[in-house]
């Protein structure tokens, strides 16, 4: 099993949005690193979901349910793709960028490293490293 992080803006798609609706196609994303990773994410992966830009926190933990596969929102030929998401559980509590930044054990996550990257990897460790910061 692997471990990510998306970030999303909460103004164009929230977290509550998203367990309303229970299931997500991970689309628009246009950047050749992130799509890299989407094409690296296995069903079953855990992924924790990062409000950007206002809130900038984890708030919940989703996962993979179906691998990638072409992007129907490309208007190109440039190998762009999605993977499809359902919400799991909600943290206790929202862990902020200034907590993550703080906490040794996640000094070279890319989402301090790379803040511009939508979707990035985790190891195992940071993975619940953020979720214990968020049961606390």
């Amino acid at each position: 099993m692997n471990f990510w992080l998306v970030k999303s803006e909460p103004s164009e798609y929230s977290w509550e949005r998203f367990k309303k609706e229970e299931h997500a196609t991970w689309e628009g994303v246009r950047n050749y690193q992130a799509r890299n990773n989407l094409k690296s994410m296995k069903k079953g992966d855990l992924v924790l979901f990062y409000h950007s830009v206002s809130d900038r926190s984890v708030i919940g933990i989703a996962k993979v349910v179906r691998e990638s596969y072409p992007d129907p929102t490309a208007g190109d030929n440039k190998g762009w793709v999605v993977v499809d998401l359902v919400p799991e559980k909600d943290l206790e509590k929202p862990v902020s960028l200034s907590m993550i930044k703080s906490d040794p054990r996640l000094a070279n996550i890319a989402l301090i490293k790379q803040g511009r990257l939508s979707v990035m990897p985790l190891k195992r460790e940071e993975f619940d490293a953020i979720v214990e910061l968020g049961s606390r």
